[in-house]
């Protein structure tokens, strides 16, 4: 999970939570919470933030190099059936 740079500033952060479950043992969750310029480590999160087209733009170049390594992998295995 990334840091998001909203366009009013506003950074949506990454934020685990385990709790205990009872007796269905440990639930853990993932989710953002908000925060703004007040926030302590604003500075620090905006650093590292991307904005939502940025981080698209990352899941794009992901899809594409995963095609990538699916045809090579497919590749592989049709050598090693013949």
């Amino acid at each position: 999970m990334y840091v998001i740079r909203l366009p009013d500033g506003t950074l949506r952060v990454p934020h685990g939570v385990l709790l205990d479950g009872g007796d269905d043992g440990r639930v853990i969750a993932d989710a953002y919470v908000e925060i703004g310029p007040d926030d302590p480590d604003y500075d620090r999160l905006r650093a590292q933030s991307l904005t939502e087209d940025e981080l698209e733009d990352r899941r794009r170049s992901w899809r594409e190099g995963d095609a990538d390594l699916q045809a090579a992998f497919e590749a592989w295995k049709h050598e090693q059936d013949s």
